[in-house]
């Protein structure tokens, strides 16, 4: 086997609370041997940390995050671009790239590139990208600039809200790209002539961060004011999560059922939300957390009798791959209930291991959810079913193998 090369990995963010399902691949590869460093374009906002964080050993670079703020930073990458193989190719690559997306955030990516290209971190031997859209427009620059070859993790927003001239042009030049859902995969797979070079790749969940969940969800029936069913939902404030379908959803339910809700997440939406739960006469029964660590919200998915995630397609076509905390309820045993958006069924099945309805349909919602809610033995079926299929499909061991496998069949053609 030749020698694991060192790996260059691009992020938009690091470490993001959002993003757990990346720091754990990134924590996967190391495991498996591979050697990281993290460049991260921009510095971390959120206040806490995720353990899986800490376990990783990976560096992190800081880009600029915004060229003015450092421009003698950014004049150093320029100045030694001049004297790189391929300043010509990148600057002939970004004017193509120009007219189709005459914005800051074009010259932003490029000026990131250059001092990356400059300051090339730890002598690395490869660029991989997580997010197709902006982090892979600086890696594929800084790959231009420099002759390093590139790969690409694609998600979900990165795929729905990009441009196809600006997918098909990076899968043209990428190695190869994985992505999450087999919606995500279809699409990408009509925007390039590489067939081959498009994978399908769960993330998965690190089942020994969510082992098996030994002791039984509670029996409440929302007939009980003084014992309300418990709703869990855990996702940023955004468009795509439908938090505001799933608040008219639950002023649907019958005056008589008696049910409270905990949303743990951040999102610049929490304002908008809390004043369109008050509207609806729902304040007091919802509880709003805020971002909580990976420990805090295992406890939750265990104390829980039902979670609920109203996902939609944004006006700007963003939308979930398959939501991470979907996997991670499933995994508790722990019933859970979404929409047919994206990847959503490509882990629930209505009425086997979960209750899925359509998107944007506050009266399917509600109907599902006093559904669950009445009746704590489907909820009980429904969840031994979902940590089933998850346990069985959905063991991260399986991507990072097939990652592996990836990068180490390109070297084997490199040696």
């Amino acid at each position: 086997m030749p020698p694991r090369r060192k790996i260059l990995v691009v992020l938009k963010g690091y470490p993001r609370l959002s993003e757990t399902f990346i720091a754990q691949e990134l924590l996967g590869l190391e495991k498996a041997g591979f050697d990281l460093t993290l460049i991260s374009m921009r510095r971390p906002t959120d206040k806490k940390r995720h353990p899986v964080h800490d376990e990783i050993k990976a560096r992190v670079v800081y880009l600029p995050e915004y060229l003015h703020e450092e421009p003698i930073r950014v004049l150093k990458g320029l100045f030694a671009g001049f004297s790189k193989p391929g300043f010509g190719a990148v600057m002939k690559r970004f004017f193509a790239d120009l007219p189709r997306d005459i914005s800051r955030n074009r010259f932003r990516r490029l000026g990131q590139a250059l001092v990356l290209a400059r300051e090339w971190p730890d002598k690395g031997e490869w660029l991989h990208a997580h997010f197709i859209h902006t982090p892979a427009s600086v890696t594929e620059y800084a790959s231009i600039l420099t002759g390093t070859p590139w790969t690409c993790s694609a998600h979900a927003k990165d795929i729905w809200t990009s441009p196809d001239w600006d997918i098909s042009q990076k899968l043209k030049n990428a190695r190869w790209a994985v992505t999450c859902t087999r919606a995500g995969y279809e699409h990408m797979k009509t925007l390039t002539d590489r067939k081959d070079a498009v994978h399908l790749s769960y993330h998965g969940l690190d089942l020994a961060r969510f082992g098996h969940f030994a002791g039984e969800h509670s029996n409440r029936n929302g007939s009980n004011p003084a014992d309300p069913a418990f709703i869990l939902s855990v996702g940023r404030a955004v468009e795509k999560k439908g938090y505001d379908i799933l608040l008219r959803a639950l002023a649907l339910l019958p005056k008589e059922l008696n049910w409270r809700m905990d949303h743990i997440g951040g999102g610049e939406a929490l304002p908008t939300l809390k004043k369109i739960a008050a509207e609806l006469g729902l304040a007091e029964r919802i509880n709003w957390k805020g971002a909580l660590a990976q420990e805090d919200v295992l406890d939750h998915y265990r104390r829980a009798d039902l979670f609920a995630l109203a996902c939609r397609i944004a006006a700007n076509g963003d939308r979930d791959g398959l939501p991470n905390v979907l996997v991670e309820a499933s995994s508790q045993r722990l019933a859970c209930l979404s929409t047919n958006v994206s990847g959503v069924p490509e882990l629930l099945s209505d009425g086997e291991n979960g209750l899925v309805v359509p998107a944007e349909d506050p009266a399917a919602l509600a109907k599902a959810l006093e559904r669950a809610i009445r009746d704590p033995d489907l909820r009980k079926r429904l969840g031994d079913a979902a940590e089933e299929r998850v346990r069985s499909h959905f063991d991260y061991h399986s991507s990072i193998r097939q990652l592996s496998s990836l990068f180490e069949a390109e070297w084997q053609k490199a040696s």
